[in-house]
């Protein structure tokens, strides 16, 4: 392996390593600790610039060290605060209150619950439709949340549907209709100053059901959060992710005359599917993450194709930005 690649190969091990053990329950990592002990990204960041002439054996093993303690820190150091993420005069901000969300008073109904804290809980579940127009050809979807999981799987006769499940926060779902063209939108619902509960071991989750009769547009902001997208069956225009630490997996079925792919993220893990016949384009820009493409062709200056790409009718055409974060674009 060449020297330039091991600071990223191991940043993504520790990274699946430490998702599959939370996801577990083997560990309980607290999310809170990447705002707090954020510096240790500068670390592993610096360190890797330092060194990055030096190809020494000694060079390479300090590398490692470097990250692999970045990384104990950020799971081991105990999380003495609870962070919430405050939404004020329209600027987000970090504050340590100390409440406990353990509170005896939650219920398991659909409903809001206070606690003697004052923290508004919500555990709960909530279904959204839209029932299906033969008029609708163009749709949009709009996600924005973080600390949630999202998936879309299966197909619907409805032209959409949501089920969603909600811990401390819910969704709201905005819908309309405008000259054939419907969207639907499902964000986390502000909390006016009551704040949105980081550390917790409870994930808000949204499964969703597409209709694939029109052509999609979906568009996804969100911060620590997981994406399990099967498109293979949908006709999908664009596909935009904005995330931050997250782990994305999307599967992508044949493109539209032009299909385009956007993702910036990051500390991720990413993961695309295509065709195998599909003509594919990817143009990246990543500090410290690394690539994965296999049989695709290196046209220089971070720019990969397909063989035949110009030739083809049908293109895709995928931009990926990130940080610390692993790209791998696979043809199926």
């Amino acid at each position: 392996m060449k020297s330039n690649k091991i600071l990223p190969g191991v940043v993504l091990v520790l990274l699946g390593a430490l998702f599959l053990l939370h996801n577990y329950n083997v560990i309980n990592f607290h999310w809170g600790n990447i705002f707090t002990l954020w510096p240790v990204f500068l670390i592993m960041g610096g360190v890797n610039l330092v060194l990055a002439n030096r190809h020494e054996a000694w060079a390479t093993a300090l590398k490692v060290f470097v990250v692999v303690g970045c990384f104990c820190l950020l799971v081991f150091v105990p999380n003495k605060h609870h962070y919430f993420w405050n939404h004020h005069n329209g600027n987000w901000n970090f504050s340590d209150h100390d409440y406990d969300h353990n509170d005896d008073n939650d219920d398991d109904d659909d409903s809001d619950t206070t606690s003697s804290k004052g923290v508004i809980k919500v555990e709960g579940a909530s279904t959204y439709n839209e029932p299906y127009n033969a008029a609708v050809k163009r749709a949009r979807l709009n996600l924005n949340g973080a600390a949630s999981e999202y998936t879309i799987k299966d197909t619907t006769g409805e032209l959409f549907n949501a089920v969603t499940k909600e811990f401390y926060t819910k969704y709201d779902y905005i819908h309309s209709l405008d000259s054939g063209v419907f969207t639907a939108t499902l964000k986390m619902r502000d909390q006016k100053g009551k704040g949105f509960h980081w550390d917790s071991d409870k994930t808000n989750s949204a499964v969703i059901k597409l209709n694939t009769a029109p052509e999609w547009d979906i568009n996804v902001r969100t911060g620590a959060s997981a994406l399990e997208f099967d498109l293979e069956k949908f006709k999908i225009r664009n596909l935009i992710i904005d995330g931050g630490a997250a782990s994305f997996e999307v599967k992508m079925g044949q493109p539209l005359a032009t299909t385009n792919i956007e993702v910036s993220t990051g500390i991720s893990g990413v993961t695309i599917q295509i065709p195998k016949d599909a003509a594919c384009s990817i143009v990246t820009s990543s500090g410290l993450s690394s690539n994965d493409f296999e049989g695709f062709d290196d046209k220089g200056n971070s720019h990969y194709e397909t063989p035949g790409f110009a030739a083809a009718k049908n293109k895709m055409y995928i931009k990926l930005k990130g940080g610390l974060s692993g790209f791998e674009v696979k043809r199926y």
